[in-house]
């Protein structure tokens, strides 16, 4: 689920959070790393419930039509369709999502229920649902793209929803899109005979993740001098103030991938820096950032100190 790039930003954060710190005390930012990540699978478990709470909502809101006093024929007959849809039954009754759930402590819509109504309200305005609801009986590949247009169209964009996950956990806004990705890949995927560990992925799709995540801080953080030292030596017309706090953060990490991790290539590395400065610097940052690990790295390569093993690692 959690991909390099993520990663690095995680790392970002937490080394820019440090910054300004005396303490060389690095067990309480690493603790803080590993809590950010692995937070990020709680908010995948929330919207994977919000699913569930979703046709829970809908079976409460026939049952409650049906036992009006004045009920008409099609309260007492209603369309059962998006109730019985193949894809949310299938979550529903999923035992290891149910345990991972209880684990996680994931009580949000229990406690928040009017997000599940406003989500609800949503998806029964929507055209979406208006087509659907034409006919009384699917397939479970209609029930299927149902579920993935109204994730796509109504829930991941809805703004209240958004609102919401920022009020509980800020980190959340960054690991959004990502879970969001994964959460539609894994919907599309799905079949009717789908093991339960399908809705059960991973956090780290390889174990070395974690490992490089702590590696890349603690390789940061405790080389920071001799990095500055790097950076000062190629920004010499360039006032410190006018550096991004973002962009010095970055040229860190990317100096210390570069010199600290033989395994990952040089281009990967810089262009993945150059991406995550993008988004969350300055509209120049990358051509900033771009033009000073060109540099370095030319300089590494003449010297013969860029160390890289394999090939089309350079």
């Amino acid at each position: 689920m959690l991909n390099r790039r993520h990663i690095r930003v995680k790392v970002m954060q937490s080394i820019y959070a440090l910054r300004g710190s005396e303490s060389d005390d690095l067990s309480k930012p690493q603790k803080f790393l590993l809590f950010s990540i692995e937070n990020m699978y709680n908010l995948y478990l929330l919207l994977m419930a919000l699913l569930v709470e979703v046709q829970k909502r809908a079976e409460s809101d026939l049952q409650k039509k049906q036992n009006k006093h004045l009920a008409t024929q099609e309260d007492k007959n209603p369309n059962r369709k998006f109730v019985n849809n193949e894809l949310l039954l299938l979550l529903k009754d999923n035992g290891l999502l149910s345990e991972h759930l209880n684990s996680h402590n994931i009580k949000n819509w229990q406690l928040d229920d009017e997000y599940v109504n406003i989500i609800f309200k949503a998806i029964i305005k929507s055209e979406h649902y208006n087509t659907y609801m034409q006919t009384r009986t699917s397939s479970f590949n209609e029930d299927k793209e149902f579920i993935i247009d109204i994730f796509k169209e109504v829930i991941a964009p809805n703004q209240k929803l958004y609102e919401y996950i920022e009020d509980k956990h800020l980190t959340w806004l960054d690991d959004l899109p990502t879970v969001n990705t994964t959460i539609l890949k894994l919907l599309r995927k799905v079949r009717p005979a789908t093991s339960e560990q399908h809705f059960v992925p991973k956090l780290y799709k390889d174990p070395e993740d974690k490992t490089f995540a702590l590696d890349l801080f603690k390789k940061t953080v405790l080389n920071t001098a001799t990095l500055n030292e790097e950076i000062a030596q190629k920004t010499k017309n360039w006032d410190a103030d006018r550096i991004a706090d973002v962009d010095f953060v970055l040229l860190q990490m990317a100096i210390c991938e570069i010199k600290e991790f033989p395994s990952i290539p040089v281009k990967v590395t810089i262009n993945e820096y150059l991406e995550i400065a993008k988004e969350y610097s300055t509209s120049r940052s990358s051509i900033f950032i771009n033009g000073i690990l060109d540099k370095l790295v030319k300089e590494y390569q003449n010297s013969h100190t860029l160390n890289k093993s394999g090939r089309g690692l350079r």
